[in-house]
């Protein structure tokens, strides 16, 4: 646009996005002194953070974990970043990434609205140098009883269910992704410099003379220029609900299947673009294993107390047990190779009787006939006939589960090393996670490959300020999350990466802004 834009509104920051870094963003600018509009394209805040079901941040040695005794140290925690992310990033955008955390929540822990907590939880590459193997670099929100902020009940997105299966949003308490945007969402309340808008959707950035000088909006079909005096951040996810992109940048898999609110469609990507943004990583996504649901959607799926995966051979491919994105990442080569084809499933014996053994499904399961009927799950009194319902070869399969009851007397999974990890034993009180498969009748579930959102997108600084393809910082635009390049890059080091990157970087960004440069 030229400069003949005629503003409908101004302020000195638009926060694009309503995620755990859009509003980490509108906060940071309201307390210090910034005006702030935030845009939320859907009906509700909270975008993809709001349906993580602990919330998490990945943020060594920060406060939190400093009083719960740990003895942990930000060199480690480099070491350890480094050393699985390796140079397919900027070293100094990891480490920004990695030092950036302990300071942000001393920041946020100033605010009486904003509480953490200890969550330990294993990094998730537990044989690469100085990993935690006790969870010690991981903090969650602490949850929020909803009677505290009753007029938050229905606008924070979430949880999964009620999106998904219609339940009611639950009226006791904010817990995980949902207790820290709601958290937020008080804790901005108070400073009469912000303004969150629901239902307002980025159109295009309005560039001029090369500068960022603020967006243009859509709320109930009406075009709303708003002026952002210091800069626009673009906090909007990914673009994990868009066949059309993730085909155009290869992204596996299909947008039926991520846990990515619906409105993860790349539009501030595509302005990023438009406005000169140089983009990397736009064939990643954070994976996961997805349990087949009745609607034909599969979804993140964790926990599983038993049963191993086979594919069309009948044989076993992966460690099933692995860390999840670890584990999306060996089907989806496999996939692209012909190992595996979809779906795969998840053969197990009647310990737990027809239900798989999945104690974290992310959406809840619904009744065991809706499967059955729909052909994703099967019952039969042999292995035998189980491999002729599945239409897998009878004698493999057979022959898979006695080698692998055989390593589950040993202990020791020969074949994929499953439960060598801690990650792997996290779930199974520290022992191996091996259970044989010898009592009938023997059940198989059929699985997909998930994610929890695209992780490609406009190359940035450690001040997350969007760069050009000369990598030069495009003045007044910024961007955090999902909607930039990940700075972990084809890896996924530890839970809370995603929330925790998007949080940081939406901080940095408005920090960068209120010093004026």
């Amino acid at each position: 646009m030229s400069n003949m834009t005629q503003w409908n509104e101004e302020c000195d920051v638009l926060v694009v996005g309503s995620g755990g870094g859009g509003v980490t963003g509108a906060y940071t600018a309201a307390r210090e002194g910034l005006s702030v509009v935030l845009v939320e394209a859907t009906d509700k805040f909270g975008g993809t953070t709001a349906y993580s079901g602990g919330g998490g941040v990945w943020f060594p040695c920060n406060p939190v974990l400093t009083r719960a005794g740990t003895d942990d140290t930000i060199d480690d925690a480099l070491e350890y970043y480094h050393s699985v992310v390796g140079d397919r990033t900027p070293r100094d955008l990891q480490d920004a990434y990695v030092r950036g955390g302990a300071p942000l929540i001393e920041y946020l822990e100033q605010d009486e609205n904003l509480e953490f907590e200890m969550l330990p939880w294993p990094d998730y590459f537990g044989k690469a140098p100085k990993a935690r193997l006790d969870g010690q670099r991981h903090t969650m929100p602490s949850v929020l009883p909803v009677a505290e902020a009753p007029e938050l009940r229905e606008v924070v997105r979430g949880p999964l269910d009620v999106d998904r299966l219609g339940t009611p949003a639950p009226d006791d308490y904010f817990i995980g992704g949902r207790a820290l945007i709601a958290r937020f969402l008080k804790a901005i309340a108070k400073y009469p410099n912000a303004a969150l808008h629901l239902n307002t959707t980025l159109v295009e950035l309005v560039v001029e003379d090369g500068t960022v000088v603020g967006g243009i909006v859509e709320r109930d079909g009406e075009r709303i220029a708003i002026r952002a005096r210091k800069g626009v951040v673009l906090a909007a996810g990914g673009f994990e609900g868009n066949d059309e992109l993730r085909q155009k940048f290869g992204v596996p898999g299909e947008a039926r299947d991520t846990m990515g609110p619906w409105a993860n469609l790349g539009k501030a990507h595509e302005a990023g673009i438009a406005a000169g943004a140089d983009t990397d990583l736009m064939g990643e996504a954070w994976w996961s294993p997805g349990m087949t649901h009745p609607d034909g959607r599969s979804a993140f799926a964790l926990w599983f107390t038993g049963g191993i995966f086979v594919n069309q051979d009948g044989k076993r491919f992966v460690n099933e047990s692995a860390p999840y994105d670890r584990l999306g990442r060996d089907v989806i080569r496999q996939l692209e190779d012909g190992t595996a084809t979809l779906p795969y499933w998840m053969v197990y014996d009647n310990k737990e009787g027809e239900v798989p053994p999945v104690k974290a499904t992310n959406v809840s399961m619904v009744e065991a006939e809706k499967y059955q009927a729909a052909g994703l799950w099967h019952t039969a009194d042999t292995l035998e006939e189980l491999a002729e319902k599945i239409g897998i070869p009878a004698e493999n399969l057979a022959a898979t589960v006695a080698r692998f009851n055989e390593f589950v007397a040993e202990g020791i999974d020969k074949d994929f090393g499953r439960g060598d990890e801690a990650y792997d034993r996290a779930f199974s009180g520290g022992e191996p996670p091996l259970v044989t498969i010898d009592q009938g009748p023997f059940h198989a579930a059929a699985f997909g490959i998930s994610d929890l959102g695209t992780k490609g997108g406009l190359r940035t600084d450690t001040a997350a300020r969007v760069l050009d393809k000369s990598g030069d910082p495009i003045p007044g635009l910024y961007a955090a999350g999902n909607t930039m390049a990940a700075p972990s890059g084809t890896v996924y080091p530890g839970g809370g990466n995603p929330i925790g990157t998007s949080m940081l970087f939406s901080h940095l960004a408005v920090l960068d802004m209120a010093a004026g440069s």
